[in-house]
């Protein structure tokens, strides 16, 4: 499935009375987790989920039905591929999804047993991994069964209370510009579904006051935006310092796009931008897609790690086998940043689950940072590995 980037598209309605795969999940399957409100094994496996998003909710029946992706491996013919999902059907929305939010739907990509990876794997369709691509023109690719490429780096994903239920990774320190932030060690929530990033509240306070020191901007304040707006010459802008998370092992990830740019400012002679960072009252940090463009990002569920190199999401060729050998766009000698075209997430991507934002978030950010799920699917390609 695939969505044109560039132009507006008719969104057509799943409605499972019109599929002739469609089934009711009956509560007595081993996959419905509410038996306790079902009066019958037999009757259809109800779900009501509750997210982080001020008073945003869905509610409704789960379905299995197919899902029709196309293979893509090195060795196989291209062809298209029925597998099974399970999916909500929602009949009962409420908060961010009444204003917009996530118009086709969201794509549960996380660890859990009903997730699209996590079904695809079981089938012995995929190797239990799959990663994601966020092209800075908005738009991006998935690859289940992808392990990745030959040079990428990588860093362990580390269990909650002994279990691998998110993707959390352990950074030991954000660097702004060449100083590497001493005491912001904390751990870090992969979040694909998340517009924009949130830090630990301390963390967070050391990294926006040197940002601030470094950037040569005249700082603004905005109102409904970021605390730590500039308005900024074309000039200014390529003065930015750049952002790095540094892992274990002397593994650094480059932020590509570490600024968010206002789209009405860039015909004027000055440039208005933010550095689109929340603060979080929780203990870990959620990375969102602002931080996680330009990237093919693997996802190992298998050796249980996260992945990444600098790539061409728009080359198809370039994924064509697992584990390629010659990176298309490897990474420069002193990691240039890309921000003199930042733009913004599109403002119908979903939200994240957890760490929840802060209380105070601005409006412009929950807008743009609209609901909770894994993953919007409606601008990404999806690609299947045999």
């Amino acid at each position: 499935m695939g969505a044109s980037l560039m132009q507006d598209r008719d969104l057509n309605q799943y409605r499972p009375s019109l599929s002739n795969t469609s089934r009711h999940l009956p509560c007595g399957h081993k996959l419905c987790d509410v038996h306790s409100v079902c009066k019958g094994s037999k009757d259809p496996c109800p779900y009501a989920v509750q997210y982080s998003s001020a008073n945003t909710s869905s509610s409704g029946y789960v379905f299995e039905d197919k899902l029709h992706l196309t293979s893509n491996g090195k060795h196989a013919e291209q062809n298209s591929v029925q597998a099974s999902i399970i999916l909500g059907c929602g009949r009962k929305q409420t908060g961010e999804y009444l204003r917009g939010a996530g118009p086709d739907g969201v794509l549960g990509l996380g660890p859990g047993n009903i997730s699209v990876p996590s079904l695809l794997a079981k089938a012995g369709l995929i190797q239990n991994s799959f990663s994601i691509c966020f092209e800075e023109n908005e738009s991006g690719r998935i690859i289940f069964g992808d392990q990745g490429h030959v040079t990428q780096h990588s860093t362990p994903f580390l269990p909650i209370d002994g279990k691998f239920n998110a993707y959390i990774v352990g950074v030991e320190s954000f660097c702004v510009g060449s100083l590497c932030l001493k005491e912001t060690r904390f751990q870090a929530l992969i979040d694909s579904g998340s517009s924009f990033t949130f830090l630990p509240n301390e963390v967070y306070q050391k990294v926006v006051i040197e940002f601030d020191k470094q950037v040569n901007a005249t700082s603004i304040v905005l109102q409904n935006s970021w605390e730590y707006c500039y308005n900024a010459s074309s000039q200014e802008l390529i003065s930015i310092p750049p952002l790095n998370l540094a892992f274990s092992r002397n593994q650094t990830y480059l932020i590509q796009n570490p600024i968010f740019i206002d789209p009405a400012s860039q015909e004027q002679e000055y440039t208005i931008f933010c550095l689109p960072v929340s603060p979080s009252d929780d203990d870990y940090a959620a990375i969102g897609q602002n931080f996680l463009m330009g990237y093919r990002m693997v996802f190992d569920r298998e050796n249980l790690r996260f992945s990444w190199s600098r790539w061409n999401c728009q080359d198809r060729a370039s994924f064509s086998s697992p584990y390629s050998v010659g990176s298309p766009n490897p990474l420069p000698v002193d990691q240039q940043q890309s921000f003199p075209n930042a733009h913004g997430i599109p403002p119908a991507i979903a939200g994240h689950t957890s760490p929840k934002p802060s209380a105070a978030t601005p409006e412009l950010i929950t807008s743009r940072h609209s609901l909770v799920s894994l993953l919007l699917i409606c601008h990404l390609w999806l690609w299947l590995f045999c």
